[in-house]
C-alpha cells in the first residue's frame, strides 16, 4: 500500500473541519451538563451531535478522496443517517418527557395510580 502525501490546501480545511467538530461536540457536552431542566438540556447535545458529526464526515470525505484519488461519498449515507434519526430521537425524547410530567411520574418516589 503506498502512501500518498496530502496537499496543505487539503490537509488545512480538513484539520479545521475535525477541530470545529471537537468544540462543537465539546460544546455540546458541556451544555448537557451545565443546563438546568430536561427540555433545556436536549438541545445542546442534539446540535453537537448533528454539526460535530457533520463536520467529521465532510473532513473524511476530503481526505478519503485525496487518498483515493477519486470522489468518495460514502460518507453522504451515515450523514443522511444522523439527520434522519438525531430529530426522530430527539422528538420521542420530549414527548416522553412531556407524558411523565403530565402523569406525573417525574417526581422521585411517586407512581402514578
Amino acid at each position: 500500500m503506498n502512501i500518498v502525501p496530502m496537499s496543505p490546501w487539503l490537509a488545512l480545511p480538513a484539520a479545521i473541519l475535525l477541530i470545529a467538530g471537537g468544540l462543537l461536540a465539546l460544546i455540546g457536552s458541556l451544555g448537557l451538563l451545565r443546563l438546568n431542566s430536561f427540555y433545556a438540556r436536549i438541545h445542546a447535545p442534539t446540535m453537537g451531535n448533528t454539526l460535530g458529526a457533520g463536520c467529521v464526515l465532510i473532513a473524511s470525505m476530503l481526505t478519503s478522496s485525496a487518498a483515493a484519488g477519486r470522489p468518495v461519498i460514502h460518507e453522504l449515507l451515515i450523514t443522511v443517517f444522523l439527520l434522519i434519526t438525531s430529530p426522530v430521537t430527539t422528538m420521542l425524547l420530549m414527548r416522553a418527557a412531556v407524558f411523565r410530567s403530565e402523569t406525573g411520574r417525574d417526581r422521585q418516589g411517586e407512581e402514578a395510580s
